[in-house]
């Protein structure tokens, strides 16, 4: 099996060499429990699950000068991961979410004036020039303050497809922002309730899910739209109206839920960038999400967890012949 090793380098027979480069724009955080801390935010989560399945991801983002910052590179660096769009700042702090725990669940506190929301634009866009990205993936959060800027700049330097991953976050969410993004997105995912809560902050009109969908999708020129259900599996629209499903099925045991979400993305992506069959891809996508909530953590701390799908996916021959 493949492993991490010590000097920080992912030994998988150089899958990425060849490989679609994916820049990932936005947070990079630490989710801070009263027992533990947990690296990730979506862009990381994303990033880390590209490479380990063979693409090449390069992460924009901004840690602080801290130890924070420091454990976040490392970890980066033991995944593989290509560093050159990692800024560091030496006012801010790294990204925090400060995570409670009763009765009712978890309650996020997401703390504002992060080094994440202040990604330099010049920087970011260096990188775009540098890498020459097949796509780029973004959400919402990273545009609360300064890092919008950065986002901007990054879109308007590369030509490549854009993958638009919700993730919307109290309380930082803002119509014209997401006006925005839909705007630049050609592929936008998010799950049912963001749907439901877009509809409402857009004014879209639609009595079910799919005719909401059919909306959002003609008002801003999308090339697809991808819901996900959680336990029911999850659907596709695509600007021609046509729909494919993928039905869940049971899981035999939930460990923790945390992240599903980013690796539904992270294999779409792949699937996109491969040209797997849109069945394919959907089924692929919804099977790793459905076994990233079978452990603890956004992202497995061992390689081992990615070599089933690796192998089934044939994704070391699709590498081969790239």
């Amino acid at each position: 099996m493949e492993s991490y090793s010590a000097g920080g380098t992912l030994q998988a027979g150089d899958r990425s060499r060849g490989a679609p480069t994916v820049i990932t724009f936005g947070e990079t955080l630490v989710d801070q429990f009263d027992d533990r801390h947990v690296l990730g935010g979506a862009p990381f989560n994303v990033a880390c699950h590209l490479g380990a399945l063979g693409a090449h991801p390069v992460l924009v983002t901004r840690t602080g000068k801290d130890a924070l910052g420091d454990e976040l590179l490392q970890a980066m660096d033991a995944r593989g991961l290509d560093l050159r769009g990692v800024q560091r700042d030496p006012v801010r702090p790294t990204g925090r979410v400060r995570v409670t725990e009763d009765a009712g669940g978890h309650r996020f506190d997401i703390l504002p004036d992060q080094a994440y929301d202040y990604i330099h634009p010049g920087l970011a866009r260096m990188v775009g020039l540098s890498v020459h990205p097949a796509l780029v993936y973004f959400g919402t959060l990273a545009q609360r303050a300064e890092s919008r800027r950065a986002l901007r700049e990054l879109l308007c330097t590369v030509d490549s497809q854009v993958f638009l991953d919700v993730n919307l976050r109290d309380p930082w969410v803002d119509a014209d922002t997401l006006r925005w993004s839909l705007r630049r997105a050609g592929v936008v995912k998010l799950n049912e309730d963001e749907l439901v809560r877009i509809a409402d902050l857009l004014a879209l009109d639609g009595s079910t899910s799919r005719d909401v969908a059919a909306v959002l999708v003609a008002a801003y020129g999308l090339r697809r739209l991808v819901v996900t259900c959680g336990a029911a599996g999850a659907w596709t629209l695509d600007a021609a109206g046509r729909v494919e499903s993928v039905s869940g099925t049971a899981l035999p045991r939930v460990v923790d839920t945390v992240g599903a979400g980013d690796g539904f993305s992270a294999v779409f992506i792949v699937g996109l960038l491969r040209r797997w069959p849109l069945a394919d891809t959907l089924a692929r996508a919804d099977a790793f999400a459905r076994a990233l909530c079978e452990i603890r953590g956004a992202v497995p701390d061992s390689p081992d967890f990615y070599a089933p799908f690796i192998r089934d996916w044939r994704l070391d021959a699709e590498v081969a012949r790239a």
